[in-house]
């Protein structure tokens, strides 16, 4: 046998293959030094030849919560197989996205020193560090002005199936903007109205108007001093009652669900395993806790595995002794709202039972919106809701309301209740908001005595399918879950998606663009949000006007062989 030398020093022979026989199969090649070898062998970290955890007392660091990591499973997660849809484009479409964007670029630093832009500026001001970043405000005035047209459209009715936008136009190139007075109706393919709640007349809508009447639009306080109402009570019941959780919390935003209550979890000395994709609440939250963060490849649970090995072994790295992390949180979400993608939900459960992770889970996307009964990804696998200790969601989406809520065992949202600064500080979720929810909750539980909250689900599910494989028909790449009703329509180059934007709105399509920086360089697409509020008639009226788009802009990137055979929309199978 060879004798190890390089980092691990030039060793004693008999001593390695003594510890090599004790790992029973795992080498040193899996370690950095030896003295991590050998803590990982001495800690109980390597047994039957496998990296692994040795089971631990079940204290998420300094927060008693219930572990559910031992408790038997009440269902077998289904299996489902993997029906992501990624195509990569031609070496063509890749050397023009890139030589689109570089033009652009220079035209603007051009512009700019030939054309400085006749602004206000600051007096006064000698002396003092520039305030902006000089690139931001770079690329804020000479690239997204061109196309600032495309954004931040107004609107004047229900973000429904049909949306009605405020007509504008600039006079001075994307600088300033007015209204003419216009409207154009247009079907809305943008807002994330997934189940059609977000309604002007109906039980819904009588709800918050009769909650107005009795409470007001606000209570005018925190939900630590007079902030809580019955609304409120009655919400986190019927939350968590929904959820199959033992208690939940509610919040007057959906970003600061995330953004203010991760940091009463982590701290200093604890570790974060976050997917490459994850929303920016989630990464502000992570930042403002003080953990370490570690990033995996986007939905890839074998890179996953590798880093809670690595994290476990290696324990903290500015500890010289290997300490051991306070703990280790997997943070992922259901629906990934950019990629359309679908969280592989049962792999990373045995992940985290395996190594005693702890499971953060954001279903802002996918609650209500995934599973034969819309209660998010854990609905749609078959998954035991207390194997996820931290489920997180919103009310923005499928509830069409505002807010969000942490649903899990009771000690954990009895401390967040108590420590968060959403609880504490944050005027309590508006009367009338809660009012929408509870009646959302009610008619998809089917406690109004109807069936219309299964109707939407199925609605959308088919919705869903129905276009996605229309799309696949006219030859866009798009991408995520077949079932995933987030479809990204990708068109890579810069102009092209602020002409698809204007184009479909020429034609009573309203879309979402987006681009660098907000997606990759090489990933800019078009955003379409479905929504149980559309008909086959408004989805095919969509499509005809896509294909047509697509085959003027030339956007027809898809190298798969296309099914020439016409989709029957009432006989798609929803769930298998």
């Amino acid at each position: 046998m060879a004798t190890r030398t390089s980092e691990w020093g030039g060793g004693d022979e008999h001593q390695q293959q003594s510890e090599l026989d004790l790992a029973n199969g795992v080498k040193y090649e899996d370690f950095k030094t030896k003295e991590a070898f050998t803590q990982a062998l001495t800690n109980g970290y390597i047994k039957n030849g496998k990296i692994t955890c040795p089971k631990k007392n079940g204290l998420n660091g300094h927060i008693p919560m219930n572990s559910t990591n031992t408790e038997p499973e009440t269902s077998k997660p289904k299996n489902r197989t993997a029906k992501e849809s990624f195509e990569i484009p031609s070496i063509v479409t890749i050397f023009l996205t890139h030589l689109g964007f570089y033009i652009l670029m220079f035209l603007g630093y051009l512009s700019q020193t030939l054309f400085p832009p006749k602004v206000a500026k600051e007096t006064n001001r000698e002396g003092y560090p520039p305030l902006y970043n000089k690139f931001v405000t770079f690329y804020s005035l000479y690239l997204y002005r061109r196309i600032k047209d495309c954004w931040n459209y107004p609107i004047c009715s229900v973000p429904g199936a049909e949306l009605v936008l405020k007509n504008r136009v600039s006079e001075d190139y994307g600088w300033t903007f007015k209204f003419t007075g216009e409207k154009t109706k247009c079907l809305n393919l943008g807002s994330y109205n997934y189940l059609g709640f977000a309604e002007s007349e109906g039980p819904c809508a009588d709800a918050a108007v009769e909650s107005i009447e009795k409470y007001g639009v606000s209570t005018c306080s925190s939900r630590q001093k007079y902030g809580t109402c019955d609304l409120h009570v009655e919400l986190e019941q019927l939350t968590a009652e929904f959820l199959g959780t033992e208690d939940a919390i509610t919040f007057g935003m959906g970003f600061a669900t995330n953004a203010l209550n991760i940091p009463v979890i982590l701290s200093p000395g604890c570790l974060v395993i976050s997917d490459e994709k994850n929303h920016a609440s989630l990464i502000l939250g992570i930042r403002m806790s003080g953990a370490t963060v570690k990033v995996f490849h986007h939905n890839d649970v074998d890179h996953l595995e590798k880093r809670l090995q690595e994290a476990i072994v290696y324990g903290q790295p500015k500890c010289k002794t290997h300490t051991p992390w306070k703990k280790i949180l997997i943070v992922v979400e259901g629906v990934y709202s950019m990629e359309g993608t679908v969280v592989r939900l049962p792999e990373i459960i045995e992940l985290k039972k395996k190594y005693k992770a702890y499971l953060y889970l954001d279903e802002a996307h996918s609650v209500g919106a995934m599973g034969k009964c819309g209660r998010g990804v854990v609905d749609y696998y078959g998954c035991n809701p207390k194997d996820i200790d931290i489920l997180m969601g919103t009310f923005t989406k499928s509830f069409g309301s505002a807010g969000g809520y942490i649903a899990g065992s009771r000690s954990l949202i009895s401390h967040i209740r108590k420590h968060s600064c959403a609880s504490k500080y944050a005027t309590a979720m508006s009367p009338p908001v809660a009012a929408q929810i509870i009646t959302v909750f009610k008619i998809l539980m089917g406690k109004d005595g109807t069936d219309e909250g299964k109707k939407r689900i199925e609605r959308l599910a088919r919705n869903t399918k129905y276009f996605r494989r229309r799309l696949a028909q006219i030859g866009v790449i798009t991408y995520g879950n077949e079932d995933s009703p987030v479809v990204p329509i990708l068109v890579y180059l810069f102009s092209k998606i602020s002409s698809m934007v204007r184009t479909l709105i020429k034609h009573k399509v309203a879309t979402v663009g987006v681009g660098y920086p907000a997606t990759p360089l090489m990933q800019g697409r078009i955003r379409i949000c479905l929504s149980a509020a559309h008909t086959k008639e408004q989805l095919d009226y969509a499509l005809e006007t896509i294909d047509k788009v697509a085959d003027e802009l030339g956007l027809k990137y898809s190298r798969k062989p296309r099914d020439p055979n016409p989709i029957d929309y009432d006989a798609l199978e929803l769930y298998d």
